[in-house]
């Protein structure tokens, strides 16, 4: 799947087949935080962190998002909630 067919997903009322930090990135894109946040928390590896730090960036929880983006071992995200969802979700299709 490609970061455009992802993204064009979210129009749809179901989620596609993906993995549990992909479905984050889907419900947040719905506008849909608490169930990303939820799904975001329960995945104890570097990448569950990365989307962790974006969730708490984007909730303007900034000291929260840094330690988030230590433990990602991230450098903290300075351009736009959009730029970094895409990266995020291009990181995770492996695209």
């Amino acid at each position: 799947m490609t970061l455009n067919d992802f993204r064009s997903t979210v129009e749809h009322s179901s989620p596609p087949p993906v993995s549990t930090l992909l479905l984050a990135l889907w419900h947040d894109a719905r506008g849909d935080w608490d169930q990303a946040h939820r799904l975001a928390q329960d995945v104890d590896d570097a990448s569950g962190a990365w989307v962790h730090a974006y969730l708490h960036r984007k909730e303007g929880d900034l000291s929260n998002a840094r330690y988030w983006y230590r433990r990602a071992a991230q450098p903290e995200a300075i351009d736009s909630l959009d730029d970094e969802w895409s990266r995020l979700a291009s990181a995770l299709l492996n695209v």
